[in-house]
C-alpha cells in the first residue's frame, strides 16, 4: 500500500490541510505541524518584507566606500570631492570599530569637518549617511552651548540625544552619529578678551575636545543642566563618529592671504555692471569654490577654532556653493526632490503635475538669488504653490496643470490654465 494511501490524522496547523493532502508535514514542539506548502508561502512573504532593505552594521557588513557614495549619489547632487572624502572617512571609521581588538597598530578617530556655504548640502550628507547605515544620529546646533555653569545646554547634552535616538540601547549609540552644526560660530573669541569670557566659543571648544576624541562621559537623564543627586547614564564616546559642519564666512580672505592671491572670493564690480547672478553678496561662487579647496589646519585655526579641536577634526571636506544647473537637478533628481513632493501632493487630490524647462530654470535663478543654496529652492516652491494647493482640493474638475514661467512670474494662475484633462 502506498504511503499516501495510509490513513494519518495530522494536519497542518496553518492552513488545516492533512497528512494526505500535502506533499510534506513537518513536526514541531507540542504535536504542532507545518506543511510544505506554508513553509513556502512564509518564505515568500520574508522575502517581499525583506527586499530592500540594508542592515550592513548590523549584520557586521561594512560597505565600501564606493556604495557609500552610491547611497550620497541618491540625495545629494554634485559635491562629488567631500561625498568621496566623507565615504572613506565613514568606511574607515567602522572599519577602525570592528578591528578595536588589533593591537599591531593603534587608529585613531577619524572625525569629518565639512566646510561650505549655507545650503550646500552639509547636514544632508550627516542624514543620508546615518540613514542608509541604519545606526542612531544626532543634531547639535553649536550656538546653543555654553560652558558648564553658564546659561545654556551642556556639551553631554549632544549625547543625551543620540542616546533618545537609539531608544536608550547604550551599545547602539556608542556606534552612531553625531551632526554638530554652526560650528564655526564658536570660534575663539580675539577681542574683549579681559572683559567677558568666552563662555560660548573657546570654552565650548575645550569641553567637546573630549567627546571628540573618546571618553566615558556621564550624560544626565533629561536635558539641562546636571545636579548632584541625579542619575547618570555613562557612554563612551570612543566610537561615536562627529561631523562637524560650518558655513566659515570670511575664511576665503583667510586663504587669499596665505597663497597671496589677490582676489579669492569677490570680485570687483565693473561700474554699471550688474552683481553676478551666482553670487548676490558679490561673492564670486567660482572662487569661493576654490579658496574652499585649499582651506587648510592654518587657515581654520587663523579663523579661531583651537588647535587641540583642529587636531581632533583630521578630515576636511570642502562643499562648494551650487550653481544653477545643480539646483535645476535637485529639484527634479533625489529620492526626496521637491517636484516630486508637490507632483505628489496634487496626486493626493486626483490632480498632475508638471514644470517645463523655463519654470525650472527660473526657480533656480530665484533660488541663486536668495544666497541660502538649495534651502532657497524650498522657500520658492513654497510661494509659488500655496495658493494652488489652497484651491486644489476644492475644484471638483480635476486636471494634469503645467508650472511655466509665466506661473512662476505671477503673471498667471497655475489651476487657471491646464493643459490637459487628466484621464481617469
Amino acid at each position: 500500500m502506498s504511503p499516501k494511501n495510509i490513513e494519518h490524522k495530522e494536519s497542518c496547523s496553518f492552513c488545516g490541510k492533512s497528512y494526505n493532502d500535502v506533499r510534506r508535514l513537518i513536526r514541531g514542539s507540542q504535536d504542532t505541524f507545518i506543511c510544505d506548502e506554508c513553509v513556502e508561502l512564509c518564505y515568500s512573504i520574508v522575502q517581499q518584507e525583506t527586499s530592500g532593505e540594508r542592515k550592513p552594521l548590523q549584520m557586521g557588513y561594512i560597505p565600501p566606500p564606493s556604495e557609500i557614495h552610491g547611497m550620497l549619489e541618491e540625495y545629494v547632487i554634485g559635491q562629488e570631492r567631500a561625498k568621496m572624502t566623507l565615504s572613506v572617512a565613514v568606511h574607515n571609521h567602522y572599519q577602525r570599530i570592528n578591528n578595536a581588538g588589533s593591537d599591531d597598530v593603534e587608529l585613531e578617530k577619524s572625525n569629518v569637518l565639512l566646510v561650505g556655504p549655507s545650503g550646500s548640502g552639509k547636514t544632508l550628507m550627516a542624514r543620508v549617511l546615518a540613514k542608509c547605515l541604519e545606526v542612531p544620529f544626532a543634531i547639535a546646533d553649536a550656538t546653543t552651548l555654553t560652558e558648564a555653569g553658564y546659561v545654556g545646554e551642556d556639551v553631554e547634552n549632544v549625547l543625551l540625544k543620540l542616546i533618545q535616538s537609539a531608544d536608550f540601547d547604550i551599545e547602539q549609540a556608542q556606534k552612531g552619529i553625531i551632526y554638530v552644526d554652526e560650528i564655526d560660530k564658536i570660534g575663539k573669541t580675539n577681542q574683549n578678551v579681559s572683559i567677558t569670557r568666552d563662555v560660548s566659543g573657546e570654552g565650548v571648544q575645550q569641553a567637546l575636545l573630549k567627546l571628540l576624541e573618546g571618553t566615558v562621559a556621564n550624560v544626565p537623564t533629561h536635558a539641562g543642566r546636571k545636579h548632584p543627586e541625579e542619575q547618570y547614564i555613562r557612554i563612551d564616546t570612543t566610537s561615536i563618529l562627529f561631523i562637524c559642519g560650518g558655513s566659515f564666512s570670511g575664511i576665503e580672505e583667510i586663504v587669499r592671504k596665505r597663497t597671496n592671491q589677490r582676489q579669492i572670493g569677490f570680485t570687483p564690480r565693473q561700474e554699471g555692471a550688474d552683481a553676478s547672478p551666482d553670487a548676490p553678496d558679490g561673492r564670486d561662487a567660482g572662487a569661493l569654490g576654490e579658496a574652499l579647496k585649499k582651506v587648510n589646519d592654518d587657515d581654520l585655526i587663523k579663523f579661531g577654532i583651537i588647535p587641540e579641536m583642529v587636531g581632533r577634526l583630521p578630515v576636511i571636506a570642502p562643499l562648494l556653493p551650487l550653481d544653477e544647473d545643480q539646483l535645476v537637478s535637485i529639484l527634479l533628481e533625489p529620492k526626496n526632490a521637491l517636484v516630486r513632493q508637490y507632483q505628489k501632493f496634487f496626486e493626493f487630490q486626483g490632480a498632475g503635475l508638471e514644470f517645463s524647462e523655463d519654470a525650472l530654470r527660473e526657480i533656480a535663478r530665484r533660488a541663486v538669488g536668495k544666497g541660502t543654496g538649495a534651502r532657497g529652492l524650498r522657500t520658492v516652491m513654497e510661494e509659488i504653490m500655496l495658493e494652488p494647493l489652497f484651491h486644489l482640493p476644492s475644484r471638483k474638475e480635476k486636471h494634469t496643470y503645467v508650472v511655466s514661467s509665466e506661473v512662476i512670474k505671477g503673471e498667471k494662475f497655475l489651476l487657471d490654465v491646464p493643459e490637459k484633462r487628466k484621464s481617469a
